[in-house]
């Protein structure tokens, strides 16, 4: 005896919608950017290099930074933004940390106001609004980089030395807790497939 059809034979596929431009060209790329990078191995990654660009030591940079390094390597950005704002307290400490080790890389004398007059002139593009009076920013801002511009970049090479130690010294530790963590979601979320 042959048999019957089954019910989803009889019944016609449903039609998938046709995605819209919205979904295609705005959506879907913030999913994306969303879920990007959720291996251990890329979120280990990710807070690894996110933690390393949100301690650069320039105050002002670092969400730029933190973008565009997250943006070329392909890693989870509201991640690595998170980071960056997280480690703030941690930044001021980190940047006197690579001004020294900067001095003393090129032996040059210390300059003890360098984060003073670096927050000095932020408060003061705070206080005016970047926009509403751009002369005396850049005057202030042109200041800065006459007295501390090697300061700053001394800084700027002995975070670029430090920054592989501290990758690696972040992701080696991290990367057994994530793919702990992601065996375990998996588990569970194996459980729940298959009911009580």
């Amino acid at each position: 005896m042959p048999s019957s059809p089954t019910k989803a034979a009889i019944l016609p596929p449903a039609s998938v919608p046709k995605r819209t431009l919205w979904q295609r060209r705005i959506a879907d790329p913030v999913v994306a950017q969303l879920t990007q990078g959720i291996t251990p191995e890329k979120l280990a990654m990710t807070v690894a290099i996110g933690g390393a660009c949100g301690l650069f030591p320039i105050f002002g940079l670092t969400t730029l930074l933190c973008f565009l390094v997250a943006l070329i390597l392909r890693l989870n950005q509201p991640i690595v933004q998170l980071l960056n704002q997280a480690l703030w307290p941690l930044h001021v400490p980190a940047i006197l940390l690579c001004v020294r080790f900067g001095e003393f890389l090129f032996g040059v004398p210390h300059q003890p106001h360098f984060i003073k007059e670096m927050y000095r002139l932020l408060a003061w593009k705070h206080a005016l609004g970047f926009w509403d009076n751009v002369t005396a920013f850049d005057s202030n801002l042109a200041e800065f980089f006459r007295q501390f511009a090697p300061t700053a970049l001394h800084a700027i090479a002995a975070w670029a030395l430090l920054t592989p130690l501290f990758i690696m010294l972040c992701y080696y530790p991290l990367l057994p807790v994530m793919r702990a963590i992601d065996r375990i979601h998996r588990e569970q979320k194996a459980k729940a497939a298959n009911g009580p």
